[in-house]
């Protein structure tokens, strides 16, 4: 027969597993509520940012219809990302519309670096490389020089039979850029927030 001491233990614990479950089922429900996913709470994060936009900034969205890359290139992107353009030129950007903590080219560049990469279908760096592709960009919210952007070379990770073209800009001051993307005259516009 179980003691007394038995018995107070064991409720004990099963009231502490109830209480713990349900303090659970309240954080979780709080999440979703937030929009929250998973611990990692990337989403909570891609809101965050997204708010700290100013409206004024018109950021390339996540289309309601995605655009796919055609075969074999990957179809998905990270889920904080997601593939922009056509066939023609295309490029990866981020879900939250932001590039944040971009790094000085060197200590003394008081510019912010980013590297961009662009496909298109049927480009191939036996025949052209380096690419003929250009990259210009203009700030929106505010008087600032234009970015500057490398020469464009090529790559590949995978599979050299459908490289990706790279290239380097440099944004003179952060804020709303819009950034294009030519290649033989196929041109891909976006635009992006460029923050802290």
């Amino acid at each position: 027969m179980p003691t007394r001491r038995a018995i107070v233990q064991s409720t004990t614990f099963v009231a502490l597993a109830v209480f713990i479950m349900g303090i659970g089922t309240v954080t979780g429900r709080i999440a979703d509520e937030h929009g929250a996913i998973g611990s990692t709470g990337s989403r909570t994060k891609s809101l965050t940012m997204l708010s700290d936009v100013p409206k004024s900034c018109p950021i390339s969205k996540p289309p309601v219809r995605p655009f796919e890359p055609p075969p074999p290139y990957p179809v998905k992107t990270s889920p904080d990302s997601f593939w922009f353009g056509t066939v023609k030129l295309w490029t990866k950007l981020p879900a939250d519309g932001t590039w944040r903590g971009l790094p000085h080219y060197t200590p003394s560049d008081p510019t912010f670096r980013q590297k961009l990469f662009f496909w298109r279908q049927g480009y191939s760096l036996r025949s052209e490389l380096p690419p003929h592709l250009t990259v210009t960009g203009r700030r929106l919210d505010a008087t600032a020089p234009p970015l500057a952007a490398d020469m464009a070379n090529a790559g590949w990770q995978d599979d050299e039979e459908h490289p990706f073209m790279v290239t380097g800009v440099n944004f003179p001051t952060l804020g709303c850029w819009e950034v294009t993307g030519d290649y033989h005259g196929d041109n891909l516009t976006f635009v992006v927030w460029a923050g802290q």
